[in-house]
Order: C-alpha cells, then structure tokens, then sequence
C-alpha cells in the first residue's frame, strides 16, 4: 500500500480495510500470492490505525478550571474516575 494512498484515507475507512482483509484471510479462499499481499497491506494497516489512535491519545486532555478561575489541561490517562 503506498503512502499517498494511506494519507487519503480516514481512520474509518482504514479499519474498514483492515477488517475486509482479515476476514477474507480468514475465509481461506484466497490464494497464497494474493495472500501474502493482503498480510502485507493488512501489517500497513495496523500500524496506520495505530497511529492514529496514539496520535488522538495524545490530544485529549482533561480542562480543569481552579478555585482562582485559572484553565489548565491535564493528560486524560491522569484523570481519576
């Protein structure tokens, strides 16, 4: 899969794609060239997926307003429930 083709894409047309190969690998229906190929671009895939998901991680915060009035973001892994 080239990477001007995983620019264009969103997160959920890219897991779209990730999911249709995984079930046609699993079907068994599918012959081994084309199936290594479809690995190949499922391992792309993934780690596009991955990414994305990390870099959203990294965006959402938590916005705390203190006694003062002050605004300050913490990260939402730190947020206790």
């Amino acid at each position: 899969m080239e990477q001007t083709e995983l620019e264009n894409l969103s997160f959920e047309e890219a897991l779209t794609k990730l999911e249709t190969i995984v079930r046609e690998l699993e079907g068994g229906r599918i012959k081994l060239d084309d199936a290594v190929s479809a690995y190949e671009k499922a391992i792309t895939l993934k780690k596009f997926c991955e990414e994305r998901l990390k870099n959203a991680e990294l965006k959402i915060e938590k916005l705390e307003i203190s006694a003062n009035g002050e605004v300050s973001t913490q990260p939402l892994d730190k947020i206790e429930e």
